[in-house]
């Protein structure tokens, strides 16, 4: 069934007409103009940062993106379609990103290079998103016995994000926001202001509806958002003095910190580094995406 499925959507998509023929709403269930749907969603999230990433200096989205990085994400949401055409929708997004430079070890392992910078990062992502869905195929539908099982949409938005980077020194775990390993609010740099851990994004995404029935349908989602941040894994600009942590930090802290600021030392024993040498780079902000299958029940009222 599952093959069929891939088979039939397939078929539709590369031939450029909807699969058509569905005639439940005036027989079974009214076809309001204002519908409610609520559903739920499992797949997953994945990011693009300073970190890990793939062979060479970085790029952006595609080829830049690790897959080995991958995390479960779920989703929770709320839409108010009208007209098959607009929709409104409310979704709850939880997940985890995680990106380390070790994975280049394979396919890039040049020690003046990201491998060698050996940094690492895991995040816990809350995320509140309200965009506005559209479903071209609908847009000039006039025949209820026309409406496709297939539906390609789009959709575009704001949402507000939360995040909460961490690394690991043995088998702990700490946060690194806290210890502000880039100088952030340290008077000798000026210029670098602690991040906010909640901030506002914009999800562009695409999608493909299935129409089970009247009453549920299944989506495949993909969302990516732009972020105004670039410190999702903690990591922007360059090496600080190590001996400010402890003008600033408490005893516990700035020992942490030193650990967790600049680990070449740990792949390469012995190397030295200037204070200033690149450690990320804040020409592009950082982005996370996520890819979604969600199950979907449409409130209908059923004919008498």
């Amino acid at each position: 069934m599952k093959s069929l499925l891939l088979l039939i959507c397939g078929t539709a998509i590369l031939s450029g007409r909807p699969v058509i023929g569905q005639q439940f709403y005036n027989t079974w269930f009214y076809n309001y103009n204002w519908v409610w749907e609520g559903g739920a969603g499992a797949g997953f999230m994945n990011c693009l940062t300073d970190l890990g990433g793939r062979k060479g200096n970085g790029g952006r989205f595609l080829k830049d993106i690790d897959w080995r990085s991958t995390k479960p994400a779920v989703s929770a949401y709320l839409t108010a379609t009208y007209k098959d055409v607009l929709s409104l929708k409310l979704d709850h997004q939880s997940g985890n990103i995680s990106a380390a430079d070790s994975v280049l070890k394979r396919t890039d392992p040049d020690p003046g290079g990201r491998y060698g910078r050996n940094l690492h990062f895991r995040s816990r992502i809350h995320e509140w998103q309200l965009s506005v869905e559209t479903h071209p195929l609908f847009w000039k539908l006039t025949d209820e016995s026309e409406i496709p099982f297939w539906s390609p949409y789009i959709l575009a938005g704001i949402s507000l994000f939360s995040f909460d980077p961490e690394a690991k020194i043995g088998g702990t775990w700490h946060k690194l926001h806290p210890l502000r390993l880039e100088g952030q609010g340290f008077s000798e740099y000026n210029g670098r202001k602690p991040y906010r851990r909640k901030q506002l994004s914009i999800p562009l995404g695409v999608g493909l509806r299935y129409e089970t029935g009247p009453l549920f349908n299944v989506k495949l989602e993909l969302s990516y958002r732009i972020l105004f941040t670039d410190h999702l894994d903690d990591v922007s600009t360059s090496y600080i003095d190590a001996t400010l942590f402890a003008t600033y930090l408490d005893a516990s802290q700035a020992e942490v910190a030193k650990h967790l600021y600049n680990r070449m030392g740990e792949i390469q024993p012995g190397r030295s580094f200037s204070v200033g040498e690149q450690r990320g780079s804040d020409k592009n902000n950082d982005a996370y995406f996520s890819i979604l299958l969600k199950l979907g029940y449409v409130f209908r009222s059923r004919v008498k």
